[in-house]
């Protein structure tokens, strides 16, 4: 049954009602906790948004409905009968969306009550402003398929404020199957203005929800791009790039401009021909395994490099990791770089080409030039999964909560209590070797403010150092599990905790103990880009953080 906007005021206003007696304010205040009166009047505030959402429907819907009392007599002609949305979707150009007027701006409490669950969620732990960053944030999406749309379609939900969405295709049948908002009457639109009406259904006010669409293709060519990758107006630079093109030479390209410009990019790999959500990963451009897309797009992004490095007259070693420095550190550096890939096998292949292809040639079936005509086999659900996890990663990290993801590699038990026992022994020594020198009075502190004592992890802690929070190589050089890394306390003037433990190859390592030996601290020999990363990938470290449950 249908209930009319009457009905369900007369209903809130009896919750209301029964609410605010006294009595029963009373009885809730005897039997339940702190948390179950924060969970009422979370409820109680909820109701009364809802109330004042229906009220301002009921009276918008009285007015039109006077409005077209008033012109009831006049015939409307075929062009004024369109709706707003529909010239919008034949022209691509949304601004007028970004003007609010009157009945379209949202009262703060109904925008507050909207976010309220990203607001609950984001002070947590201490950390305030989190969902002002978040509804301040400017974001650029390029491409709007299977994955873009679902990215664009969860952050535009969770309150972002300036949404610049480029993409030059059109929605057709097929996409259907994967796309987040589109239906059969969008079929031959533009998904940069389909998912402009969708979003603005769902945020009127364009003063809280900025849509910028661009109807366009980007190439890499800053001549035939324009001003596609320009920051809005009175903003040095976006706050995230998202990628989520298909194309190996133009994701190459966008991913070199932002590299180049120090410009936070997030990046999906391929997500055609697979189906296991469990191999979804997140992880730095060389991590990604089993994914041709991120293969082809590594090498490319190398290839950008070295040419450029050529004409510049500058040298690149052979392994393109972070101790050669520049913009091509990205492909190993998820700081600057995360990409979402599948590590799973892909288990269907491209589209035969096809008699008629053949005959009349390729490439009078592509979309445009130089791009893919062979059709990929793609279930929907893959490019959905994807595009979520793109737009997780994006707003914890907006919203100063950002997660360390789990790498696709495993540490084996041998590896792992190895490590560990390494550590005890090494710490020992030095335990046994500065005791003569603690300060009067002090267990643990020498003269010189260095501590000594026993390790505080255990062998379960290692996996989690090694595979989550170092990515399986060494903090300050970038070298994987191909050489021998070892746990290595990064402060001496702190316990050998989770967040003061760096993972090191042994030729940094011993680098670093002849530092604290000859200078006092083996941070000083430490690079200061160098520094400044191994202390903010420290600074995620959750091990240490108290439990809230």
């Amino acid at each position: 049954r249908t209930f009319t906007v009457q009905e369900r005021q007369r209903k809130y206003r009896r919750i209301l009602s029964e609410v605010y007696q006294e009595s029963l304010l009373v009885n809730m205040g005897e039997r339940l906790s702190g948390q179950g009166i924060a969970f009422a009047t979370g409820l109680l505030a909820g109701s009364i948004a809802t109330l004042v959402l229906a009220s301002r429907r009921e009276n918008e819907g009285k007015q039109r409905h006077a409005s077209e009392e008033d012109v009831s007599s006049s015939s409307p002609s075929p062009s004024s009968s369109k709706p707003q949305s529909a010239s919008i979707q034949q022209n691509g150009d949304a601004s007028q969306q970004n003007h609010p007027t009157k009945s379209s701006r949202l009262p703060p409490e109904i925008r507050s009550e909207m976010l309220s669950r990203n607001s609950l969620y984001f002070s947590s732990n201490n950390n305030d402003g989190g969902m002002d960053r978040i509804t301040d944030s400017s974001v650029l999406i390029v491409g709007l398929g299977g994955v873009g749309s679902h990215t664009a379609h969860m952050l535009a939900r969770a309150g972002v404020k300036y949404l610049r969405l480029v993409d030059f295709d059109q929605v057709t049948l097929s996409s259907l199957n994967r796309h987040a908002v589109a239906t059969l009457n969008d079929v031959g639109l533009p998904k940069a203005t389909v998912l402009c009406n969708h979003l603005r259904q769902i945020c009127p006010d364009g003063e809280r929800l900025v849509l910028d669409p661009i109807i366009k293709m980007y190439t890499g060519d800053a001549e035939k791009d324009g001003g596609m990758l320009e920051p809005p107006e009175g903003r040095e630079k976006w706050d995230i790039i998202i990628d989520a093109i298909d194309d190996v030479p133009t994701k190459a390209n966008l991913i070199a401009h932002c590299a180049k410009r120090n410009i936070r990019v997030i990046s999906c790999m391929g997500a055609g021909g697979k189906a296991d959500p469990t191999r979804v990963h997140i992880s730095d451009l060389r991590s990604a395994s089993r994914d041709p897309l991120a293969t082809a797009v590594r090498q490319k992004v190398r290839q950008i490099g070295k040419r450029e490095a050529k004409a510049n007259g500058i040298k690149i070693t052979n392994g393109s990791g972070v101790a050669n420095g520049g913009w091509l550190s990205c492909i190993d550096d998820d700081s600057k770089l995360a990409v979402v890939f599948s590590s799973e096998k892909v288990v269907a292949k491209l589209a035969d080409i096809t008699d008629e292809q053949k005959e009349e040639g390729m490439h009078n079936f592509g979309a445009v030039d130089n791009m893919r005509v062979r059709v990929l086999p793609v279930l929907g659900t893959m490019p959905a999964i994807m595009g979520q996890a793109l737009a997780a990663m994006a707003l914890c990290e907006l919203g100063g909560k950002p997660f360390s993801p789990v790498g696709a590699e495993r540490v084996g038990r041998n590896v792992r209590h190895k490590l560990y026992q390494h550590l005890k022994s090494r710490e020992k020594k030095l335990e046994d070797s500065l005791k003569p020198s603690l300060r009067k009075g002090s267990a643990n502190y020498t003269t010189e403010g260095i501590y000594i004592g026993p390790v505080q992890i255990d062998p379960d802690d290692v996996e989690y150092l090694m595979s989550e929070l170092w990515k399986n190589k060494c903090g300050l050089s970038g070298e994987r599990l191909g050489t021998v890394l070892e746990l290595h306390r990064w402060d001496k003037c702190r316990p050998a905790s989770p967040s003061n433990l760096v993972l090191m190859s042994v030729k940094a390592a011993q680098k670093f103990e002849k530092d604290f030996e000859e200078l006092g601290d083996g941070r000083k020999g430490v690079d200061a880009e160098v520094k400044r990363r191994v202390e903010a990938r420290l600074a995620m470290c959750v091990l240490d953080a108290e439990d809230d449950y």
